[in-house]
C-alpha cells in the first residue's frame, strides 16, 4: 500500500489528511469507527490485530481542539482520513485550552 499525507489551510480552516490505497472503509463502518472499541469489518482479522482506539484518539484530539475528523473513498482505492481545524493566530488559545 501507499501511503499519502498532506495540509491545507482553507477558508479559515486547517485540513490535514492521511491517504492509503488500501481496501478502503464500508460506508457501514464510517460513523462507527471514530467510537471507543469499534472496528471495522475488515480490521482484526489474520495479521491485522488491533483494539479499536486508535481513530477514537483521534477523534477527541481533533474534538479538543474544537475541529472535526472524517473517512470517505479515495480515489483510485483506499480510504482518506482528514482532521479539520480551526485556524488560529499565535498567541491565541485553543479552544479547550
Amino acid at each position: 500500500d501507499r501511503i499519502a499525507v498532506g495540509s491545507a489551510t482553507v477558508d479559515g480552516t486547517l485540513r490535514l489528511w492521511v491517504r492509503d490505497t488500501g481496501p478502503g472503509v464500508p460506508a457501514e463502518d464510517r460513523d462507527r469507527i471514530f467510537e471507543r472499541f469499534a472496528r471495522g469489518a475488515e480490521t482484526g482479522s489474520g495479521d491485522r490485530p488491533g483494539l479499536g482506539l486508535g481513530l477514537a484518539i483521534v477523534s477527541a484530539i481533533a474534538t479538543a481542539h474544537g475541529g472535526t475528523v472524517g473517512v470517505e473513498d479515495a480515489t483510485p482505492s483506499g480510504a482518506r482520513f482528514t482532521i479539520t481545524l480551526p485556524a488560529r493566530t499565535e498567541g491565541e488559545a485553543w479552544p479547550a485550552s
